[in-house]
C-alpha cells in the first residue's frame, strides 16, 4: 500500500463512516478499484484501524455530552440518588447496547474478514438494506426527542447494529434505521448511532490492529489514514447532524440501490473481480 492509496481511504473512510452508505462497502470497493487484495488479512486490518480516526473526530465532536454522561454514569454508580438522572441512564444505554455487536462481531470475525468481503455481498447488502431505510423513514413516527429514549430503544440499536458486520449494509444507516422504527426523531437516532459506534469501531481497530501491521500495509500509511480519515470525518459529522434535522434519509437509500446496480453490472460482465 502506497501512502497515496492510504490517503485515498482515509478521506472515504472519513466520508462515508457515519453517513448512512456503508463504510466498509466503500472501503472495499475503493480497494479493489486500487489494486489491492481486499480480503487479504492486513487490508481488511487497515480499513478496520483507520476507522479509529474516524471515532476520534466523534469523540471531540460530542466531547461535552460524553463527559457529562461519563461523569453522571460514574457518579450514579457512586451515589444511589443520582441514579435517576438522565445522563446516568444515557452511560448504561450506550454500554448495553454496545454489547450484541462486540459479541457478534468476536464470534464471526473469520467470516467477517473472509467471505463476506465479497463484492457481490457488499452490492446485496447496499441495495437490500436501502428498502429498510425508505420503510424505517416512512413507517417510523419520529414523536421521541433523545430525552425519551429508553433502555429497549438502545437494546433494539445495539442487536441491529450487528448487521453492520455485513459490508455494505452500514453501521450508521442500520442504527439509525433502528432508531426510526422505535419512534426516535432523526436527530435523537442519528446521535444514539454516533454514541453507539464507539466502543464498537474502538474495539474493531484495536483488534484488528496485528493484521494491518503484520502484512505489507506498513505503520506510515496506517497512521496517514486514520489521521486523514479524523479530518474528514469531523466535517461530516457535523454536516450530517445538521442534514437530518430537516431532511429524510432516504436519498442516501437512492444512492446506496444506484451505486449496487452498479456494481452488479461491473461484476457480471467481468470489468472487476469480486475478491
Amino acid at each position: 500500500m502506497t501512502i497515496w492509496d492510504s490517503i485515498i481511504l482515509g478521506i472515504v473512510e472519513g466520508l462515508t463512516e457515519f453517513l448512512p452508505v456503508s463504510s466498509t462497502g466503500h472501503l472495499t470497493i475503493v480497494a479493489k478499484m486500487l489494486g489491492l487484495q481486499i480480503d487479504d488479512p492486513s487490508i481488511t486490518g487497515f480499513t478496520a484501524v483507520i476507522q479509529i480516526g474516524a471515532i476520534a473526530a466523534v469523540v471531540l465532536y460530542f466531547w461535552k455530552d460524553i463527559r457529562r454522561i461519563a461523569i453522571a454514569w460514574v457518579r450514579g454508580i457512586a451515589k444511589p440518588e443520582y441514579r435517576g438522572e438522565f445522563d446516568h441512564r444515557m452511560g448504561w444505554y450506550v454500554i448495553v447496547g454496545s454489547m450484541p455487536i462486540v459479541i457478534v462481531g468476536f464470534l464471526a470475525r473469520d467470516l467477517i474478514s473472509g467471505p463476506l468481503r465479497s463484492l457481490w455481498w457488499v452490492a446485496g447488502a447496499l441495495i437490500g438494506w436501502s428498502f429498510v431505510m425508505v420503510a424505517a423513514e416512512r413507517l417510523g413516527t419520529k414523536e421521541r426527542p433523545l430525552t425519551r429514549i429508553t433502555l429497549l430503544d438502545a437494546i433494539v440499536m445495539g442487536v441491529v447494529q450487528c448487521l453492520a458486520l455485513i459490508p455494505g449494509v452500514s453501521r450508521s444507516g442500520a442504527t439509525i434505521s433502528a432508531g426510526l422504527f422505535c419512534g426516535l426523531d432523526r436527530v435523537a437516532a442519528t446521535r444514539i448511532a454516533f454514541l453507539l459506534g464507539i466502543p464498537a469501531l474502538v474495539g474493531a481497530g484495536i483488534y484488528e490492529l496485528k493484521d494491518a501491521l503484520n502484512g505489507d500495509v506498513g505503520v506510515v500509511p496506517l497512521l496517514v489514514g486514520t489521521a486523514v480519515s479524523f479530518v474528514v470525518a469531523y466535517a461530516s459529522v457535523a454536516w450530517l447532524l445538521r442534514f437530518v434535522a430537516k431532511h429524510s434519509i432516504e436519498v442516501f437509500a437512492f444512492y446506496r440501490v444506484l451505486l449496487g446496480i452498479v456494481l452488479i453490472i461491473l461484476l457480471s460482465t467481468s470489468t472487476i473481480t469480486a475478491t
